[in-house]
């Protein structure tokens, strides 16, 4: 299952971009949040609306998978405003180094550096959310719902469902970009094949980058770290096969140079992330299987999308502007507080009751 998550995900990714869409931008659960968030118009940033169905698949895959295997569960209720904008938070952290963690191992999959500096960003926001941890932060347990409540674990499948047929017939609830990133995509088919596949094995496997660094980190597990070093190899050999990919730091699809931000940027996601129990990608497949806290996360992340483009927050070629450093900065302050805040008592052993 790791080498089969792995080729799908490092070798699908680069499919995508040889049938259409952005250079190093198959997969990326922040950025195609960004996208969908524009599509439904939480932003006017008229290049960025597309409803992506990589990402309508990635919660879909996860919705039927955990039907057929009886491990759907609507549930929630651990904090869901605090996970709100703990995905918020997660959002404004990717889009100002333009990415996802998953995105970023992409990236340095097809030779963008950049990526590479912005990684160690969130494994250092990882870290310093394990701190938290051990200090007792904790947003409380979450509960099955029970009698009509539970039709609120299926929102997030439904949702999905509404916008794969609205990008499907091009309706006009929906915007769709005639220029720029947004236009650039790979058949509506193709794409949602790739996400119900991602979503399927995302959700069988656990998949979580920030996970995996913080069991490395915590007990030396490495099992879901190496499903991304499987997918970076799938990746790499995939854009040297096709001639997508290019060395170096200047000059790449969709990135930007300014190094202390993608770090930063990045390190605020990791942060968020760890807090929030799972990276942008699993809280998609978490609100597949049911849980209302991680679609919490995810309508955080939509709005987070749509704040950091209407306050000319997010980064672009040109690099991050003094609007998103300080979202940035601010994003860190806001999450540590949090980390701070959230904490159980913990009592010594052997003084419990």
């Amino acid at each position: 299952m790791i080498i089969v998550t792995g080729v799908v995900f490092g070798l699908g990714a680069v499919l995508l971009v040889k049938f259409g869409n952005p250079g190093n931008y198959g997969f990326c659960a922040a950025c195609q949040l960004r996208d969908i968030a524009g599509a439904v118009g939480l932003h006017n940033t008229a290049t960025l609306q597309y409803a992506r169905p990589e990402i309508l698949g990635f919660v879909l895959g996860a919705f039927g998978l955990s039907r057929a295997g009886g491990e759907f569960r609507a549930r929630g209720g651990s904090s869901p405003l605090v996970r709100f904008v703990l995905g918020m938070a997660m959002m404004l952290g990717a889009l100002v180094f333009l990415g996802c963690p998953l995105r970023a191992i992409l990236r340095v999959a097809g030779g963008d550096l950049n990526g590479i500096t912005a990684l160690a960003g969130f494994i250092a926001g990882i870290g310093a959310g394990i701190l938290f941890l051990k200090r007792g932060f904790n947003l409380g347990r979450a509960y099955t719902y029970t009698g009509g409540s539970r039709v609120t674990g299926y929102l997030a499948a439904a949702a999905a469902l509404i916008l794969l047929i609205g990008v499907s017939m091009e309706a006009g609830f929906l915007h769709f970009s005639v220029q720029g990133p947004g236009s650039m995509h790979a058949p509506v088919i193709l794409s949602l094949v790739a996400g119900l596949a991602g979503g399927v094995l995302a959700w069988r496997t656990r998949m979580c980058l920030s996970g995996g660094f913080r069991d490395f980190m915590l007990a030396g597990d490495t099992s879901l770290l190496k499903i991304y070093g499987v997918m970076f190899a799938a990746a790499l050999a995939g854009n040297l096969y096709f001639g997508f990919f290019k060395l170096g730091f200047a000059n790449q699809p969709l990135a930007h140079t300014m190094h202390i931000w993608n770090f930063l940027g990045l390190f605020l996601t990791g942060l968020a992330a760890t807090l929030a129990g799972g990276c942008p990608l699993r809280q998609l497949i978490l609100s597949g299987e049911g849980s209302t806290d991680a679609m919490f996360c995810v309508l955080g992340m939509l709005a987070g999308a749509g704040i950091a483009h209407n306050l000319n927050a997010a980064g672009s070629a040109a690099g991050v502007g003094i609007n998103g450093q300080i979202a940035v900065i601010a994003g860190i302050a806001v999450v540590a507080g949090i980390g701070c805040l959230f904490r159980e008592k913990l009592v010594p052993a052997g003084k419990g009751v």
